[in-house]
């Protein structure tokens, strides 16, 4: 079987791509686990300064696997927890990463997916993608993102943004500095290769990692008691009524009547 995560390297900038684009790039076990150990790769290779997140197909992640929210309705309280904190972790990981992390957004990017966003320090995505925290029209709870979500752009567009689960523009994601720019897919990758190139050439690594570090340092006990908290919300959500009947109607393709 092929892998769900493709790993390059070249001219010091490590390159994970999400390659389940028949999928659309969903986010199962092997999925995280692959781009957890890509991640402990490009760390310690001191040749790597700069890591892009790409993903092959029309979508860049469309959130977690359907096959695998079928999985999740039979899965014991233990086994939800694991399965939350192994997301949390793929998060926290990628938030305090000591490299700049840059995702290259060229399509949709919802629930989970759009947490992989929101976590990376830059992102660059195209004038047709859509972003969202889509989990309460499932009957689930947006629980680990909300965490470094409120941390970047504030409690009340926070709020708006989880509590409705709409769709927003990409204009609109980079307004709320959920996105750093927004540009035509032809000219995509390039952007994102010339603005690696300058980080590379023109910052001091050791600056980058210890400037990164500095501002992860603020809260950060109460993010990561926080994030715990939120790992066990998330798994104790997934048994909820509400839960089970929208992920049910999501997997036959009807409207929850809530």
């Amino acid at each position: 079987m092929e892998s769900p995560i493709r790993l390059e390297k070249s001219n010091r900038i490590g390159k994970i791509t999400l390659n389940r684009p028949e999928k659309r790039n969903a986010m199962s076990t092997e999925l995280v686990e692959g781009m957890l150990g890509a991640l402990g790769e490009l760390e310690s290779d001191e040749e790597v300064k700069v890591v892009i997140i790409a993903a092959e197909g029309k979508a860049f992640c469309a959130g977690a696997d359907l096959a695998y929210l079928q999985q999740m309705q039979n899965f014991t309280p233990e086994e939800n927890l694991v399965d939350s904190r192994r997301l949390m972790s793929l998060f926290d990981r990628i938030y305090n990463f000591p490299k700049p992390v840059i995702a290259q957004v060229q399509g949709h990017a919802l629930a989970g997916g759009c947490g992989l966003v929101t976590v990376c320090d830059f992102a660059f995505t195209v004038p047709d993608a859509l972003f969202g925290y889509t989990e309460v029209k499932i009957g689930f709870i947006p629980a680990l993102v909300s965490i470094f979500l409120q941390e970047q752009i504030g409690a009340a567009k926070t709020q708006e943004l989880l509590l409705s689960g709409e769709l927003i523009s990409a204009q609109k994601a980079a307004e709320l500095g959920i996105v750093t720019a927004v540009t035509e897919l032809e000219f995509l990758e390039k952007e994102v290769q010339e603005f690696t190139q300058k980080l590379i050439e023109n910052n001091s690594g050791h600056a980058m990692t210890t400037t990164k570090a500095l501002l992860r340092s603020l809260h950060q006990e109460e993010r990561q008691k926080k994030l715990e908290e939120a790992a066990v919300l998330n798994a104790k959500s997934r048994s909820n009524p509400d839960c089970v009947r929208g992920i049910s109607a999501f997997l036959n393709k009807e409207k929850p009547s809530w």
